[in-house]
This record gives C-alpha cells, structure tokens and sequence, in this order.
C-alpha cells in the first residue's frame, strides 16, 4: 500500500459536521427538516386550531364570570331593598331624646300643609298624638313656618287638636317663626295661645282657587279644543274651554262656603280676644306686632321662651314625624315598578 492510498485524517470543520448528524439531540430538529414544505403546512394548521379553541375556551370563562357576578348583584340589590324597607318600617322619627323626665313637647309644622308632604296631617296627627300621650310631657308646642296649604288637611289636624286636648287636659301653644298664614293659622287657632315674633307673617284668612284661560290665544292661533265629556259641568276648570257665568258662580259659591268654614273655625279658637274688622277675614296677612294689636296673636316669644316661661320645662324633645331616606327611596322605587301599570291603565276612559 502506498503512501497515497491512505485517507487522510478529516479535517476540524468535517468533524464537527460528523458529531452534528450523529448527536441524538439535534435528531428531532433533523426530523422536522427531512419533512419538508408539507409537513410544515401541517404544524402551523394544528398552532391555529389550538389557539382558536384556546380563545373559545377563554371567551367562555369569561362569559360564565359575568354572568355569575350579575346575578350576585341582583341578588344583593334586592337584599339591599328588603333591608331599607325593614329600615323604614322600624325607624320612624321619634322623640329625639328620653321623654320620661319632665320636657316641653315640640312639634314642627313646615313648609306647604298638602297630603304627602312633611307638614301633612298623616304626620302631624301621629306625632301630636305621641307628644299627648307622653307623660313626661308638661306642654305641647307646635313651631309652626309655613305659608298655608290644604284647608282639608288643616281641618284634620284642627279636630285632632281639640280632640287631643279634651282627652289628656295637656295645654297645647303656637309659636310662629317666619310665617303662619292661611292653612296654617287654621291649625294655630286651635292652640291656647299663640306666640309670634314681632315681624312674622300671620293673617292671610281667605280661600282661593286658581288657574288659566287660553281660548282667546287658542282663537288667534287658530285651535280648536276638542274636549268630550258626559255631563255638561264636567269640563267647567279646564283652561282650554270657556268658562260660563252658571260655572263661575257655583265656584264662587263652593269657595265661600270654605271661607265661611275657615272663619267659624278662628272665631270659635280665638273667642273674645278676636277685635274683628271689616278686613279681618278678607284675605290680607299682618305682621306679628299688628297680629297681636288685632287679636289674631297673643303675644311676642319664640320657642325657648315659651318652654322656659310659659310650660316650665326647658328640657325639649322632638316629636316632629319625618320621612327618612329609606323611606323615600322605597316610594320612589315603588312608584317605578307601577309605571308601567299607569301607563297600560290610561288607555281605559278613567272618572276624574
């Protein structure tokens, strides 16, 4: 054999070459390879379908967690309405303070005297009545700033004073702030005095009735109103038909036969000390000083004044009846779930 028929030994980079096919490792990379375009086309179909069912999968959960938390707010709102009613049937105002030791009872009557309102009679009849019945409770006094209202709503509250007063022999006052007119003074002459501040509002003796007229715009515009009813009298207050003088005159009649009612009613509360004159009962409102001068008042003092000098008892405990926050938003969500009943009702001819 000669020199030349001997291989010569591989060179460094062929060996390396040699180690790379034979090293198991780099066997599945070489196997990818010998698969060719084909075989690549494959692999990334199975990436795709595993990453569509992924995000279908994903989509799901979320979907599932949603659902879950919107039924647990449902839930809990409806929890949440239970407890605010149970909140509005068990904490009705009160007395703010203990009433066992002897106090001065104080009832509040503000703003507009009108069903559904904080000075209705379903509110102060209750708290009147709770301020009577208390033991500890030397005097009642009514704090009394509104500008009048209901005279439906005052009579019941004037009756329920005379009747409170015949049953528990307890002396009831009127301490009057910024205003006591009309519906008000209804209820102030009920009281055994009534104390005003020297420029308050008081007076205001009158029933009134009021409202619009647009037939004459509606003739220059060009409108016909076209109002239906069964009984001649029934549209007589609507603003946009005319008013007849039979129609005028039976309101006129109804109102004076309330304003009489309103009269006999501070007539019989004030008795003697009442100085009538011609315009006593004509509507007009005076201050304090002219109140007292014209027997619709007493005298000046305001409410510590009348529990400190008058019933003896500093101490003053609230009666007054109000409606917390549950209880408007227990209304309130009421009066939303029967809209819908309204609105289908008022397809139906209705009696009003």
């Amino acid at each position: 054999m000669t020199p030349s028929d001997i291989p010569e030994p591989p060179s460094a980079a062929r060996q390396a070459d040699l180690l790379h096919v034979q090293d198991p490792a780099n066997a599945p990379a070489q196997s990818e390879m010998s698969k060719g375009p084909g075989g690549a086309e494959q692999s990334a179909g199975q990436n795709w379908e595993r990453k569509t069912l992924e995000k279908l999968a994903f989509a799901a959960l979320t979907e599932q967690r949603l659902a879950r938390r919107w039924r647990n707010f449902i839930r809990l709102a409806w929890l949440a309405f239970f407890i605010l009613i149970a909140w509005a049937v068990m904490s009705r105002s009160g007395p703010a303070k203990d009433s066992a030791t002897p106090h001065t009872a104080l009832v509040e009557i503000k703003g507009e005297i009108a069903s559904g309102a904080d000075a209705s009679a379903e509110l102060i009849v209750a708290a009147l009545r709770g301020a009577f019945e208390d033991e500890g409770a030397q005097a009642v006094v009514m704090l009394i700033n509104s500008p009048g209202g209901s005279p439906v709503q005052a009579g019941i509250i004037n009756d329920e004073i005379k009747r409170l007063k015949l049953k528990h022999k307890k002396p009831i006052y009127a301490v009057v702030e910024e205003s006591c007119a009309s519906a008000a003074y209804y209820i102030a002459v009920a009281a055994d005095k009534i104390f005003v501040d020297k420029a308050s509002i008081v007076g205001s003796i009158g029933v009134l009735m009021d409202g619009f007229g647009f037939t004459g715009l509606m003739d220059k515009l060009g409108v016909e109103r076209r109002l239906m009813t069964a009984g001649e009298n029934k549209g007589f207050l609507d603003p946009f038909s005319p008013q007849t003088e039979r129609q005028r005159a039976f309101a006129q009649t109804m109102l004076d036969q309330i304003h009489k009612q309103f009269i006999d009613v501070v007539k019989a509360g004030r008795g003697n000390r009442l100085k009538e004159t011609p315009e006593t009962f004509s509507g007009l409102f005076w201050s304090g000083q002219q109140a007292i001068e014209l027997g619709l008042a007493d005298q000046l003092g305001n409410l510590d004044f009348v529990a400190r000098e008058i019933v003896k008892a500093e101490e003053i405990v609230d009666y007054t009846r109000r409606e917390n926050v549950a209880e408007r938003l227990v209304k309130r969500f009421g009066a939303a779930m029967g809209a819908g009943a309204v609105h289908a009702l008022q397809s139906i001819p209705a009696l009003r």
